[in-house]
């Protein structure tokens, strides 16, 4: 028995919930992964893991060593990676996850850098506005804009974005241009929503430093960054959006910015990993070359 890749087997059975999943996800014969659990257990001579028809799940014994073995193959990570050509290259794969607009306009257009340093890193990019999931789904590190909740991954700021306020010309011209939040009233937003909770978002605008939130009316709600801007270009509502969104539908003329000194406050982008990959050599540098390459590129 290959006793490390069982423990590798073992703590995605318990993360993924499923022998199936936890087998297409390292890419195993299924056969293969029942074989090595049966084999695991007769060694440590112990039930690690209580199965059903529909639910697989951690004895308390599975549990106590799901937590070393989280442990154990982080630290061996780490120790290859410091071995890899003296730390400063680190290889294998590594699973992110970006916002749709976010990767599109800024991230994938500069991966050629990344890529060039890292050559032996294989990157698998999800690019959505979903929410991911990164235990169940085995993501390594995900990037997030607005206020992080979870606090059961550990999170590293990346970068403030600005936001603005705009409309189409179309919707101006129809509708007319507010100068003060009071000449809001009667006009129409697209609402932008949570995935998770369905929530809708108000507009937000910093006056005399305080946080002022508005919720206008609106015939068109979404929780997709690029269906919302697409709703605003067709004149159907304000919106508010970091400027890296619309910079071209503003130089163009498409979008117009309003209530300029009434600016929503900055949105924060965060990097978020599980804590126990947290000294992942391919995520460390991941999150480092982002810091560096926001810390270079227009987003405000």
């Amino acid at each position: 028995m290959d006793r490390l890749l069982a423990m590798r087997v073992f703590t995605r059975i318990v993360e993924l919930q499923a022998f199936g999943k936890a087998a297409d996800s390292l890419a195993l014969p299924r056969a293969s992964v029942t074989q090595l659990i049966k084999q695991l257990e007769a060694h440590l001579g112990a039930a690690l893991l209580h199965r059903t028809t529909r639910h697989v799940s951690p004895t308390l014994d599975g549990q106590a060593y799901y937590q070393r073995c989280v442990a154990l193959l982080a630290e061996l990570d780490e120790l290859e990676g410091a071995f890899a050509e003296g730390g400063t290259n680190p290889h294998g794969k590594l699973r992110v996850d970006l916002p749709a607009s976010l990767a599109q306009r800024v991230i994938v257009p500069a991966l050629a850098d990344f890529v060039q340093r890292y050559p032996q890193i294989e990157l698998m990019l999800g690019a959505n506005d979903r929410p991911v999931d990164l235990i169940r789904e085995g993501v390594d590190c995900v990037l997030r804009a607005g206020e992080v909740h979870d606090t059961r991954l550990a999170a590293r700021p990346i970068a403030n974005l600005r936001q603005v306020t705009c409309v189409s010309a179309d919707y101006l011209q129809k509708n007319g241009t507010p100068a003060s939040l009071a000449e809001l009233q009667g006009h129409q937003a697209v609402n932008f929503f949570s995935a998770l909770t369905e929530r809708c978002f108000a507009l937000e605008f910093i006056v005399e430093g305080a946080l002022v939130e508005m919720s206008l009316p609106a015939r068109i709600s979404t929780s997709s960054a690029e269906a919302y801007v697409a709703a605003c270009e067709a004149g159907l509502g304000i919106i508010q959006v970091p400027h890296y969104h619309v910079r071209k539908q503003l130089e163009q003329g498409r979008l117009h910015e309003i209530l300029a000194g009434f600016a929503p406050p900055d949105l924060p982008l965060t990097a978020l990993y599980p804590p126990h990959r947290q000294l992942s050599p391919r995520v460390r540098v991941f999150i480092d070359w982002l810091i560096e390459l926001f810390a270079v590129t227009e987003t405000r």
